[in-house]
């Protein structure tokens, strides 16, 4: 006890010369009350916003030396305690890591080395790593993500609008992008569950098929595409992109590029460009590093992203997407950057998951509650402080006439203000 007592007061100590925040940093274990226990804080302030306790003395090199990866090891594995709000935790643990020289030399890549990843990425590793993340609980991602259940970023126009009319716009947003007309058929790569290719059906007449390699994904989707009359012309699959055969008027993929893998990306653009009809139009929605190597520019949390949240996950960069597409056959129209509006998405996700953290606790293993936690707060942080970004590219097979191009991008926006039915 005594040695732990020593080691952490001179952590403090030694932080206290290159910080100064309203942290404190207590030892506990269950033998004792965590208010009486010693504790030693990380600058001069009344009350403390934010509370490290300290439950196990495998924890301690996580404190020596921070890094996103070692911090967020130490806290899902339950070796530490946090108390406070989620986003100043945050902020104070990338304070810390970005003090700390030791961290920056020992640690190898940044939200962003999830890129590093490496895996053959079969049809059996891809389909076991995408169950792993998002067939957790049906139920559990319903408590925090809007009604339609859209797990991705969503498109705030305004900037005010509640989280179910951005997702809502920004799926008309992307099915204005690739011009969808009554009749016509559309591939939906991921369609998670099913809320894209319903809308498309609904609102703009689309006969689709969305595929998935989650179970309870699929299980959902089917049961709400029955529920809505919508069986005759939404069908969806438990398939891999890699089987897909037939072609489609138009193709959306969004929030799934990020499992392909890097080396994997011109043959998935491939794939695309084999499904798309001629003269059809595709749109790839998808995360990216900030980094233009990669990924391998160090900022840490990598290895947490790797091994806790998307086993196998790449993050390639926006130069990277455009040239493997195109060396997929595809050629790029628009390209829009939506990384302030996946920030703002994430802090809906962040609040709505802090607002009911005690019902999800209940729902899934301590430690899944844990890593989603940590997972949502942090990713607002690293897309507000362009660590990540994510783009929309629309695109279309390459080596067409010109003629065939429009001339502005009008049509994106005034579709906006007119509506699927405009």
């Amino acid at each position: 006890m005594l040695s732990i007592d020593h080691t952490i007061e001179s952590w403090v100590r030694r932080w206290r010369e290159r910080v100064d925040l309203p942290l404190r940093v207590r030892w506990h274990t269950d033998a004792g009350a965590a208010d009486e226990a010693p504790f030693w804080d990380l600058g001069d302030f009344e009350q403390p916003r934010v509370t490290i306790i300290v439950r196990d003395a495998a924890a301690l090199p996580a404190l020596l030396a921070p890094s996103l990866d070692t911090l967020g090891e130490a806290y899902v594995e339950g070796r530490i305690d946090v108390e406070g709000a989620i986003e100043d935790v945050i902020a104070m643990a990338q304070t810390l890591v970005a003090a700390s020289a030791e961290s920056k030399s020992r640690t190898p890549g940044a939200l962003s080395r999830w890129v590093r990843a490496l895996t053959t990425h079969t049809r059996r590793s891809d389909r076991e790593a995408i169950q792993y993340h998002y067939d957790v609980s049906n139920d559990f991602y319903a408590r925090w993500l809007d009604p339609a259940m859209v797990y991705s970023c969503a498109y705030f126009e305004q900037g005010d609008e509640d989280l179910a009319t951005a997702q809502r716009k920004k799926i008309d947003h992307i099915l204005t992008k690739v011009r969808l007309q009554p009749g016509q058929t559309l591939l939906d790569i991921g369609c998670g569950w099913g809320a894209l290719v319903m809308r498309a059906a609904q609102a703009y007449g689309a006969r689709c098929v969305g595929i998935t390699l989650s179970q309870a994904q699929y299980d959902l989707a089917r049961e709400r595409v029955a529920a809505a009359g919508l069986a005759d012309r939404v069908e969806i699959r438990l398939q891999d992109y890699r089987d897909v055969d037939g072609t489609y008027d138009c193709i959306t993929s969004v929030g799934m590029f990020e499992h392909v893998g890097l080396r994997h990306l011109p043959e998935y653009f491939r794939i695309i460009h084999d499904r798309l009809a001629p003269g059809g139009w595709c749109l790839n929605h998808g995360i990216t590093t900030t980094d233009p190597h990669d990924g391998e520019t160090p900022h840490g949390g990598g290895r947490f992203i790797d091994r806790y949240v998307f086993p196998h996950g790449e993050l390639p960069h926006i130069g990277t997407v455009l040239r493997t597409l195109q060396e997929g056959g595809l050629e790029p129209f628009d390209v829009e950057s939506l990384r302030r509006h996946y920030a703002l998405t994430l802090t809906h996700w962040s609040r709505a998951f802090e607002a009911q953290r005690d019902a999800l606790r209940a729902m899934v293993p301590e430690k899944t509650w844990r890593i989603w936690r940590v997972y949502l707060a942090g990713c607002a942080w690293a897309f507000e402080h362009d660590q990540v970004s994510i783009f929309q590219v629309l695109c279309r097979r390459a080596g067409r006439s010109a003629q065939e191009l429009p001339w502005s991008r009008r049509w994106i926006y005034e579709g906006q203000t007119r509506g699927p039915s405009g």
